[in-house]
């Protein structure tokens, strides 16, 4: 059974930094990349960030330049370095990976870390 455990967040003044951290059970990081999206009150969740097997990266326009995915495959973490916050980014944070199997593909999440940037 997958595990996605995640850590890191916090409250934060507009213009400062959190990094947060997602720690899989296994290799599915390495093996199969991994994600982050967010969650605010009242919207639906969209994609932050993502990061392939080759440990190529995307982001969403909000946040480029402001966010970086990255992975450790020795420590099997997924991190999400935030600089730069605003209000806006306010949100649960949640790491993912979705992991094929005969054709189906099964998705994994993590318990969801909040995020808050007020002053």
């Amino acid at each position: 059974q997958v595990q996605l455990v995640e850590s890191g967040g916090g409250l934060v003044q507009p213009g400062g930094s959190l990094r947060l951290s997602c720690a899989s059970s296994g290799s599915i990081f390495r093996i199969y990349g991994a994600n982050w999206y967010r969650q605010a009150p009242g919207k639906q969740r969209e994609l932050v960030a993502a990061i392939t097997s080759s440990g190529s990266t995307n982001y969403a326009d909000y946040v480029k330049g402001r966010f970086t995915i990255s992975r450790d495959n020795a420590k099997n973490t997924v991190y999400l370095q935030m600089n730069s916050l605003k209000p806006e980014d306010t949100a649960v944070y949640y790491c993912n990976a979705r992991v094929p199997h005969l054709g189906v593909a099964y998705e994994y999440w993590g318990q969801g870390t909040q995020v808050t940037v007020s002053s």
